[in-house]
């Protein structure tokens, strides 16, 4: 087993090897969206694709659901759970359960998803989650952290979790019955950045994190806020070329920052 700092359990050569790949992996795709070179999903698919497709509803669905069920599963395939192990697999659950339940009743859509984005996605949501629910069951055989952060961790996933659905609430509103095009978004953080959901979505992961504190899911978050950095910057470079007003003060993901 390899030692690790004062903050983590200490880790397995097969998380740590995990851990490597989610932050290659990740990051190499955050680069392809600064690049142009985007997952075919939401606002910046390419409709004119050879590929197979499917509704953004149906497409959404695949996304989350099977990550949901693995964390709903893994209470009964893991039953001996301490209260950490059982918070992060709560915190995981209740995630991808808002997902689906805001595919379901929240957002509007109006194009389609590409098949092999899909899985490649959806594969990489239900791997994560499973081995995020492993790495923290075999921690359970080893000291507590010097430094516990579970408390700060479900204030950072609580605030996280309420402030994406806020602004997921908001782009629901932008389209009235029957629209299908796209608007500037508006209210809460979208007059400082275009991508106030994506900020929150980090916070909620970083929150698992400190809930968790294994080398997975700092890894994970690690690999999450970079492509979400290359997603917000593709998304605010999208809604500059669509639209002639948009402001050029609203940033990408980080108020004032970036």
């Amino acid at each position: 087993m390899m030692e690790t700092l004062d903050f983590l359990y200490p880790s397995s050569s097969f998380i740590t090897t995990m851990s490597m790949i989610n932050i290659l992996g990740l990051s190499f795709f955050g680069f392809l969206e600064m690049m142009g070179i985007n997952l075919q999903y939401s606002k910046l698919w390419n409709p004119n694709s050879k590929r197979i497709k499917v509704s953004s509803r149906t497409g959404m669905l695949l996304l989350y659901t099977p990550a949901f069920l693995v964390g709903f599963a893994s209470f009964w395939i893991f039953p001996e759970k301490g209260f950490r192990s059982l918070l992060v697999t709560a915190a995981l659950t209740i995630h991808f359960f808002k997902r689906v339940l805001e595919v379901l009743f929240v957002h509007k859509y109006s194009g389609g998803m590409v098949l092999d984005s899909i899985i490649l996605i959806s594969s990489g949501y239900s791997t994560t989650t499973a081995t995020m629910i492993h790495a923290q069951h075999i921690a359970q055989g080893f000291m507590e952290p010097a430094i516990d952060l579970k408390c700060p961790g479900i204030l950072l996933f609580s605030v996280g979790i309420c402030g994406n659905f806020y602004h997921h609430h908001l782009l629901s509103k932008l389209r009235g019955k029957g629209e299908k095009g796209y608007k500037i978004p508006k209210g809460g953080l979208f007059h400082q950045v275009i991508c106030p959901h994506y900020l929150f979505e980090i916070l909620e992961f970083a929150g698992v994190f400190f809930i968790s504190q294994t080398l997975y899911s700092l890894s994970f978050t690690i690999s999450t806020t970079l492509y979400l950095i290359g997603r917000s910057y593709a998304t605010r470079k999208w809604y500059i070329s669509k639209f002639e007003n948009f402001p050029r003060e609203t940033k990408a993901l980080i108020p004032y920052i970036f």
